[in-house]
């Protein structure tokens, strides 16, 4: 009896959900998206603007800064080059037969419960 005490108090009928027919969306305004174009129109502006100043900056680098930049530049054309030499399906023929150049100690044993 004193467990039927406790739930006394409990409402056994069905929830109610509300209803949302009642409530309207207001409608988004163009002038939101005018804005939204304003403000990008302004950010590249700014980004033009900051582009325009990098020459200086460059002026202000060493020389040794200047010769690092333009090793770093041949070097990743030169990766870029070797890339582009072969395709897919030769660089897959390539690493197949280097695999198959390397002894069997390397191999992955087969496991099987079965055998």
């Amino acid at each position: 009896m004193g467990e039927e005490d406790e739930y006394a108090c409990v409402n056994k009928a069905q929830l109610k959900i509300k209803d949302n027919s009642g409530i309207k969306k207001k409608k988004k305004k163009k002038k939101a998206n005018k804005d939204i174009e304003k403000a990008i129109e302004h950010e590249v502006k700014q980004h033009q603007q900051q582009q325009q100043v990098k020459p200086t900056e460059e002026q202000k680098r060493t020389k040794a800064e200047l010769a690092f930049q333009k090793m770093q530049e041949k070097m990743q054309k030169q990766r870029i080059q070797q890339k582009a030499e072969m395709t897919h399906k030769q660089r897959v023929e390539r690493f197949n037969q280097h695999l198959d150049s390397l002894t069997e100690h390397f191999d992955i044993p087969k496991v099987s419960w079965t055998k």
